[in-house]
Protein backbone atom coordinates (compact mmCIF):
# COMPACT_ATOMS: atom_id res chain seq x y z
CA UNK A 1 0.00 0.00 0.00
CA UNK A 2 1.17 3.39 -0.64
CA UNK A 3 2.00 5.62 2.33
CA UNK A 4 -0.19 8.19 0.71
CA UNK A 5 -3.45 5.84 1.00
CA UNK A 6 -2.35 4.26 4.65
CA UNK A 7 -2.37 8.08 5.78
CA UNK A 8 -5.36 8.75 4.22
CA UNK A 9 -7.50 5.65 6.11
CA UNK A 10 -5.75 6.67 9.24
CA UNK A 11 -6.94 10.10 8.51
CA UNK A 12 -10.43 8.93 8.00
CA UNK A 13 -9.91 6.88 11.06
CA UNK A 14 -8.80 9.91 13.03
CA UNK A 15 -11.89 11.95 11.76
CA UNK A 16 -14.39 9.19 12.71
CA UNK A 17 -12.69 9.17 16.55
CA UNK A 18 -13.62 12.88 16.63
CA UNK A 19 -17.06 12.61 14.53
CA UNK A 20 -18.73 13.34 18.32
CA UNK A 21 -16.59 16.00 19.42
CA UNK A 22 -14.00 13.95 21.53
CA UNK A 23 -11.92 10.48 21.21
CA UNK A 24 -12.16 8.05 23.99
CA UNK A 25 -9.89 5.70 25.56
CA UNK A 26 -11.63 2.46 23.21
CA UNK A 27 -11.42 5.11 20.35
CA UNK A 28 -8.08 5.54 21.21
CA UNK A 29 -6.91 2.24 21.16
CA UNK A 30 -8.72 1.41 17.68
CA UNK A 31 -6.61 4.24 16.29
CA UNK A 32 -3.53 2.21 17.61
CA UNK A 33 -4.51 -0.52 16.08
CA UNK A 34 -5.11 0.80 12.60
CA UNK A 35 -1.66 2.21 12.97
CA UNK A 36 -0.17 -0.97 13.59
CA UNK A 37 -2.16 -2.70 10.97
CA UNK A 38 -1.11 0.12 8.49
CA UNK A 39 2.81 0.28 9.41
CA UNK A 40 2.59 3.74 10.61
CA UNK A 41 3.82 5.35 13.34
CA UNK A 42 2.60 7.84 15.80
CA UNK A 43 1.58 10.97 13.84
CA UNK A 44 0.95 14.20 15.60
CA UNK A 45 0.65 15.94 12.30
CA UNK A 46 -2.17 14.13 11.23
CA UNK A 47 -3.58 14.59 14.63
CA UNK A 48 -3.48 18.24 14.27
CA UNK A 49 -4.68 18.35 11.19
CA UNK A 50 -7.93 16.32 12.06
CA UNK A 51 -8.64 18.77 15.12
CA UNK A 52 -7.81 21.56 13.36
CA UNK A 53 -10.29 20.87 10.38
CA UNK A 54 -7.50 21.61 8.41
CA UNK A 55 -8.00 18.37 6.17
CA UNK A 56 -11.53 17.57 4.95
CA UNK A 57 -13.00 14.40 4.41
CA UNK A 58 -14.05 14.62 0.84
CA UNK A 59 -10.20 15.58 -0.36
CA UNK A 60 -8.83 12.66 1.98
CA UNK A 61 -11.39 10.38 0.22
CA UNK A 62 -10.41 10.70 -3.05
CA UNK A 63 -6.72 10.02 -2.44
CA UNK A 64 -8.04 6.49 -2.36
CA UNK A 65 -8.13 5.54 -5.17
CA UNK A 66 -9.32 1.56 -5.80
CA UNK A 67 -12.04 -0.10 -4.61
CA UNK A 68 -10.11 -2.42 -2.33
CA UNK A 69 -8.52 0.68 -0.23
CA UNK A 70 -11.76 2.78 0.22
CA UNK A 71 -13.67 -0.42 1.24
CA UNK A 72 -10.70 -0.90 4.00
CA UNK A 73 -11.51 2.65 4.74
CA UNK A 74 -14.69 2.53 5.52
CA UNK A 75 -14.33 -0.42 7.28
CA UNK A 76 -12.03 0.96 9.54
CA UNK A 77 -13.88 3.89 10.63
CA UNK A 78 -16.73 2.11 11.40
CA UNK A 79 -14.57 0.14 13.67
CA UNK A 80 -13.26 3.19 15.50
CA UNK A 81 -17.05 4.22 15.81
CA UNK A 82 -18.26 0.89 16.93
CA UNK A 83 -15.65 1.29 20.02
CA UNK A 84 -17.86 1.50 22.89
CA UNK A 85 -20.71 -0.70 21.43
CA UNK A 86 -23.03 2.06 20.08
CA UNK A 87 -22.89 4.41 17.02
CA UNK A 88 -24.19 7.70 18.21
CA UNK A 89 -26.28 10.17 15.93
CA UNK A 90 -22.79 12.35 15.04
CA UNK A 91 -20.89 9.22 14.20
CA UNK A 92 -23.69 7.62 11.93
CA UNK A 93 -24.11 11.29 9.93
CA UNK A 94 -20.08 10.57 9.26
CA UNK A 95 -20.38 7.35 8.17
CA UNK A 96 -22.98 8.42 6.23
CA UNK A 97 -21.24 11.01 4.51
CA UNK A 98 -17.95 9.04 4.57
CA UNK A 99 -20.02 6.02 2.54
CA UNK A 100 -20.94 8.63 -0.54
CA UNK A 101 -17.68 10.25 -0.55
CA UNK A 102 -15.85 6.63 -0.89
CA UNK A 103 -18.74 5.70 -3.37
CA UNK A 104 -19.34 2.85 -0.69
CA UNK A 105 -23.02 1.03 -2.15
CA UNK A 106 -26.00 1.07 0.67
CA UNK A 107 -26.27 -2.30 1.17
CA UNK A 108 -22.17 -3.07 1.57
CA UNK A 109 -22.10 -0.35 4.21
CA UNK A 110 -25.33 -1.98 6.08
CA UNK A 111 -22.87 -5.40 5.88
CA UNK A 112 -19.91 -3.78 7.51
CA UNK A 113 -22.20 -2.32 10.30
CA UNK A 114 -24.14 -5.05 11.00
CA UNK A 115 -20.84 -7.17 10.99
CA UNK A 116 -19.16 -4.26 13.39
CA UNK A 117 -22.34 -4.59 15.44
CA UNK A 118 -21.54 -8.32 15.71
CA UNK A 119 -17.96 -8.34 16.28
CA UNK A 120 -18.41 -6.08 19.59
CA UNK A 121 -21.39 -7.90 20.95
CA UNK A 122 -19.40 -11.32 20.94
CA UNK A 123 -17.02 -10.76 23.81
CA UNK A 124 -20.21 -10.13 26.04
CA UNK A 125 -21.72 -13.16 24.91
CA UNK A 126 -18.87 -15.93 25.41
CA UNK A 127 -19.82 -15.10 29.16
CA UNK A 128 -23.91 -14.17 29.10
CA UNK A 129 -24.29 -17.79 26.57
CA UNK A 130 -24.63 -20.64 28.74
CA UNK A 131 -24.69 -24.02 27.04
CA UNK A 132 -27.76 -25.58 26.33
CA UNK A 133 -26.77 -29.30 26.80
CA UNK A 134 -23.13 -30.21 27.75
CA UNK A 135 -21.00 -31.85 24.51
CA UNK A 136 -19.76 -35.06 25.53
CA UNK A 137 -16.41 -36.43 24.96
CA UNK A 138 -16.98 -38.32 21.86
CA UNK A 139 -18.14 -34.94 20.42
CA UNK A 140 -15.09 -32.97 21.49
CA UNK A 141 -12.96 -33.97 18.21
CA UNK A 142 -16.34 -33.12 15.79
CA UNK A 143 -16.69 -30.20 17.38
CA UNK A 144 -13.12 -28.76 17.59
CA UNK A 145 -12.86 -29.53 13.86
CA UNK A 146 -16.40 -27.20 13.60
CA UNK A 147 -14.91 -24.48 15.27
CA UNK A 148 -11.41 -24.60 12.95
CA UNK A 149 -13.22 -24.35 9.95
CA UNK A 150 -15.28 -21.37 11.48
CA UNK A 151 -12.46 -19.60 11.96
CA UNK A 152 -10.26 -20.66 8.87
CA UNK A 153 -13.45 -19.37 7.04
CA UNK A 154 -13.10 -16.09 8.74
CA UNK A 155 -9.95 -15.46 7.74
CA UNK A 156 -11.52 -15.93 3.97
CA UNK A 157 -13.94 -13.10 4.56
CA UNK A 158 -12.80 -9.62 3.22
CA UNK A 159 -14.09 -7.75 5.84
CA UNK A 160 -10.95 -6.41 8.13
CA UNK A 161 -13.56 -6.92 11.07
CA UNK A 162 -13.64 -10.51 10.67
CA UNK A 163 -10.79 -11.23 12.37
CA UNK A 164 -12.20 -9.88 15.67
CA UNK A 165 -14.76 -12.99 15.69
CA UNK A 166 -11.78 -15.14 15.89
CA UNK A 167 -10.81 -14.48 19.76
CA UNK A 168 -13.66 -15.03 20.89
CA UNK A 169 -15.16 -18.05 19.32
CA UNK A 170 -11.73 -19.73 20.00
CA UNK A 171 -12.24 -18.73 24.11
CA UNK A 172 -15.97 -20.23 23.37
CA UNK A 173 -14.53 -23.68 21.90
CA UNK A 174 -12.30 -23.90 25.38
CA UNK A 175 -15.20 -22.95 27.66
CA UNK A 176 -17.18 -25.97 26.11
CA UNK A 177 -13.82 -28.48 26.37
CA UNK A 178 -13.44 -27.43 29.91
CA UNK A 179 -17.04 -28.16 30.91
CA UNK A 180 -17.43 -31.54 29.30
CA UNK A 181 -14.99 -32.51 32.04
CA UNK A 182 -16.69 -30.73 34.66
CA UNK A 183 -14.52 -27.24 34.56
CA UNK A 184 -16.20 -24.52 34.74
CA UNK A 185 -14.26 -21.38 33.63
CA UNK A 186 -14.44 -18.05 33.30
CA UNK A 187 -13.33 -15.49 30.71
CA UNK A 188 -9.87 -15.20 32.67
CA UNK A 189 -8.88 -18.23 32.89
CA UNK A 190 -9.29 -18.88 29.47
CA UNK A 191 -7.09 -15.93 28.31
CA UNK A 192 -4.80 -17.30 30.73
CA UNK A 193 -4.93 -20.69 29.42
CA UNK A 194 -4.37 -19.37 25.91
CA UNK A 195 -1.00 -17.14 26.64
CA UNK A 196 0.49 -20.16 28.94
CA UNK A 197 0.31 -22.09 25.54
CA UNK A 198 1.76 -19.30 23.43
CA UNK A 199 -1.39 -17.43 21.46
CA UNK A 200 -1.09 -14.39 22.43
CA UNK A 201 -4.43 -12.86 21.72
CA UNK A 202 -3.83 -9.19 20.86
CA UNK A 203 -0.90 -10.29 18.56
CA UNK A 204 -2.97 -12.60 16.77
CA UNK A 205 -5.78 -10.44 15.81
CA UNK A 206 -3.33 -7.32 14.95
CA UNK A 207 -1.12 -9.79 12.43
CA UNK A 208 -4.64 -11.25 11.39
CA UNK A 209 -5.58 -6.97 10.33
CA UNK A 210 -2.68 -6.88 9.01
CA UNK A 211 -2.65 -9.75 6.59
CA UNK A 212 -5.86 -8.43 4.92
CA UNK A 213 -4.26 -4.57 4.84
CA UNK A 214 -1.66 -6.05 3.05
CA UNK A 215 -3.62 -8.47 0.60
CA UNK A 216 -6.86 -6.73 -0.20
CA UNK A 217 -5.14 -4.50 -2.63
CA UNK A 218 -2.85 -7.33 -4.26
CA UNK A 219 -6.04 -9.42 -4.69
CA UNK A 220 -7.11 -9.68 -8.45
CA UNK A 221 -10.52 -8.19 -9.38
CA UNK A 222 -11.17 -10.85 -11.07
CA UNK A 223 -10.30 -14.08 -8.87
CA UNK A 224 -12.54 -11.94 -6.22
CA UNK A 225 -12.06 -13.30 -2.72
CA UNK A 226 -12.10 -17.06 -4.02
CA UNK A 227 -9.35 -16.77 -6.35
CA UNK A 228 -7.30 -17.73 -2.55
CA UNK A 229 -4.48 -15.10 -2.55
CA UNK A 230 -1.11 -16.70 -1.18
CA UNK A 231 -2.01 -15.15 1.97
CA UNK A 232 -4.75 -15.58 2.56
CA UNK A 233 -4.46 -19.49 2.12
CA UNK A 234 -1.64 -19.17 4.39
CA UNK A 235 -3.79 -16.77 7.26
CA UNK A 236 -6.80 -19.31 7.03
CA UNK A 237 -4.42 -22.53 7.32
CA UNK A 238 -2.72 -20.87 10.39
CA UNK A 239 -6.35 -19.86 12.00
CA UNK A 240 -7.81 -23.23 11.33
CA UNK A 241 -4.15 -24.70 12.93
CA UNK A 242 -4.39 -23.02 15.83
CA UNK A 243 -7.92 -23.31 16.56
CA UNK A 244 -7.55 -27.32 16.66
CA UNK A 245 -4.36 -26.79 18.31
CA UNK A 246 -6.20 -24.84 21.40
CA UNK A 247 -9.06 -27.14 21.48
CA UNK A 248 -7.04 -30.57 21.19
CA UNK A 249 -4.92 -29.26 24.19
CA UNK A 250 -6.98 -27.73 26.39
CA UNK A 251 -9.19 -31.51 25.86
CA UNK A 252 -5.71 -33.03 26.84
CA UNK A 253 -5.09 -30.60 29.90
CA UNK A 254 -8.98 -30.77 31.52
CA UNK A 255 -9.12 -34.36 30.70
CA UNK A 256 -6.20 -34.93 33.10
CA UNK A 257 -6.58 -32.85 35.79
CA UNK A 258 -4.53 -29.57 34.48
CA UNK A 259 -1.11 -31.46 35.28
CA UNK A 260 0.84 -30.74 32.27
CA UNK A 261 3.66 -28.12 33.33
CA UNK A 262 3.78 -24.76 31.26
CA UNK A 263 6.69 -26.31 29.27
CA UNK A 264 4.26 -29.55 28.44
CA UNK A 265 1.44 -26.94 27.21
CA UNK A 266 3.70 -24.95 25.26
CA UNK A 267 5.51 -27.98 23.61
CA UNK A 268 1.87 -29.60 23.33
CA UNK A 269 0.61 -27.17 21.44
CA UNK A 270 3.35 -26.39 19.06
CA UNK A 271 3.07 -30.11 18.08
CA UNK A 272 -0.89 -30.02 17.26
CA UNK A 273 -0.35 -26.45 15.69
CA UNK A 274 1.80 -28.23 12.64
CA UNK A 275 -0.21 -31.23 13.13
CA UNK A 276 -3.74 -28.30 12.72
CA UNK A 277 -1.89 -26.85 9.55
CA UNK A 278 -1.50 -30.28 7.59
CA UNK A 279 -4.51 -30.86 8.40
CA UNK A 280 -5.80 -27.57 6.85
CA UNK A 281 -5.16 -29.40 3.51
CA UNK A 282 -7.59 -31.95 3.80
CA UNK A 283 -10.26 -29.80 4.60
CA UNK A 284 -9.32 -26.82 2.82
CA UNK A 285 -12.51 -27.66 0.43
CA UNK A 286 -14.62 -26.98 3.73
CA UNK A 287 -13.37 -23.33 4.72
CA UNK A 288 -13.71 -22.38 1.17
CA UNK A 289 -17.50 -23.51 1.22
CA UNK A 290 -17.94 -22.35 4.74
CA UNK A 291 -16.56 -18.59 3.80
CA UNK A 292 -19.14 -18.44 0.88
CA UNK A 293 -22.45 -18.75 2.91
CA UNK A 294 -20.98 -17.16 6.01
CA UNK A 295 -21.17 -13.65 7.02
CA UNK A 296 -20.17 -11.26 10.27
CA UNK A 297 -23.79 -11.17 11.18
CA UNK A 298 -23.86 -14.83 11.62
CA UNK A 299 -21.10 -15.29 13.99
CA UNK A 300 -23.36 -13.89 17.07
CA UNK A 301 -25.89 -16.86 17.13
CA UNK A 302 -22.96 -19.50 16.23
CA UNK A 303 -21.82 -18.82 19.68
CA UNK A 304 -25.02 -20.56 20.89
CA UNK A 305 -23.94 -23.86 19.02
Amino acid sequence: MERQEAEAILTLSLMAAFADGTMAEGERQRIKEIMNNLGLETSPILLQRVVMKQVTLEETARLLASPESRSLAYEMAVYVCEADGTTSGEEQHFLDKLRSSLDIAGPAAASVQRGSAAVVATPAAVEQTPLAVEPKDSELDPMILKYAILTGALELLPQSLATMAIIPLQIRMVYRVGVTHGVSLDKGHIKEFLATVGVGMTAQMVEGMARRVLGQLGRAVGGGLFGMATNAVAGSALTFGTTYALGQVAKTYYAGGRTLTMDQLKALFQRLLDEGKTLFTRHQGEVQTRAQTLNLAEVLPLLKQ
